[in-house]
């Protein structure tokens, strides 16, 4: 039976944890963590195992056969390079670093390797991407709005941008990845951000933006923005989603909740309705009865994920990893890429 080893027992190991104890044909052999109470805490839900401190002891002891590496963003590097050194398939959470060079060198150690990895993007496995994907192959689209507006989380280095990149690098990332899986490569970035609203008095040792605003040019014409924030404060302040606009319908993109499509039902269509369009000045009003067709999510995309791998792993066909290191690499360009902007004031071209 294949060995699994996971390093990083916070929450986001937690969650990959839920999803491996229903998982029968693998030993849950090893877990890792600095604070070793909370590895040992994972052996205990995992009914079996052993705890460490150190991941190279447990590499050494244990020889696992695959690996989730669920560590902050700014703690990549050596458990990665050893981890390939050592020919081990791995799955490691997103944002895999925060500095590009190092991603880069980290994807051509992989590549000469020829192993197997996969990145913590569950969201690609979510079933309303069939939905969103035939809309968007069968109607053009000229323009997306998109936004993820969210609260301060809990753990300490998320506040400082340069330790988590920002709500856009650690967050938002999902958000700007499905834009690639959508449409395909951004070409463009022009990204600014704001700071001043969250003060001290409301969060000690905060260092990261308040909100940052990126307006994208993709390779094929596509024009989208998105909206990053952690101000909020309550669920009413903002309606977080992606709006996908088409010459005549339009899809609300709603991540791992549902989507709805404007505009293909005859009911829907603006121009249908008496007063729905007003021409003279160019503006469009919809349709105030439009219903739309919503497509919900209904499936555990976060096992589908993970089992995804583990298959890999144990069959040797990668094939359906919806998002290897070698893909995963160009969403964290792109969101890096807006930071940069935001940096020098100026627009940045995406190069991988």
């Amino acid at each position: 039976m294949k060995k699994l080893a996971l390093i990083g027992c916070g929450g986001i190991g937690k969650y990959h944890l839920s999803h491996f104890v229903n998982f029968k044909d693998i030993e849950l052999a090893g877990f890792c963590d600095l604070i070793i109470e909370r590895a040992e805490e994972f052996v205990k839900i995992a009914g079996s195992g052993k705890a460490f401190s150190d991941f190279e002891k447990m590499y050494d002891e244990i020889n696992p056969d695959m690996v989730f590496i669920c560590i902050p963003p700014s703690c990549h590097g050596y458990i990665e390079f050893e981890t390939i050194r050592r020919g081990i398939p791995f799955f490691v959470e997103k944002p895999i670093a925060l500095d590009i060079e190092l991603a880069k060198n980290i994807l051509n150690k992989i590549e000469q390797k020829g192993l197997i990895t996969a990145v913590g993007f569950q969201c690609r496995y979510d079933n309303i991407n069939d939905a969103a994907r035939s809309y968007i192959e069968k109607n053009r689209i000229i323009q997306v709005q998109g936004s993820r507006i969210g609260g301060i989380p809990t753990v300490p280095w998320w506040r400082i941008k340069s330790l988590s990149g920002g709500m856009l690098v650690e967050a938002t990332i999902h958000q700007m990845d499905l834009l690639r899986y959508f449409l395909g490569e951004p070409d463009t970035v022009y990204s600014i951000a704001t700071k001043g609203f969250i003060t001290e008095e409301k969060c000690k040792n905060y260092d990261t933006d308040d909100l940052s605003v990126s307006v994208i040019k993709f390779k094929n014409g596509t024009t989208a923005t998105m909206s990053s924030g952690c101000y909020s404060e309550n669920g009413a302040s903002w309606e977080s989603k992606m709006t996908f606009g088409s010459f005549s319908s339009r899809m609300d993109y709603k991540l791992c909740s549902d989507v709805t499509i404007y505009g293909i039902d005859a009911s829907d269509r603006a121009e249908k309705t008496a007063g729905g369009v007003i021409s003279g000045d160019g503006m469009q009003k919809n349709n105030p009865n439009e219903k739309g067709i919503k497509i919900t999510s209904d499936i555990d995309f976060g096992t589908i994920c993970d089992r995804t791998f583990v298959d890999a792993v144990l069959t040797g066909d990668a094939s359906k990893i919806r998002s290897p290191y070698s893909d995963a690499f160009k969403s964290v360009a792109f969101t890096l890429a807006c930071n940069k902007s935001m940096e020098t004031g100026l627009p940045v071209k995406i190069e991988y």
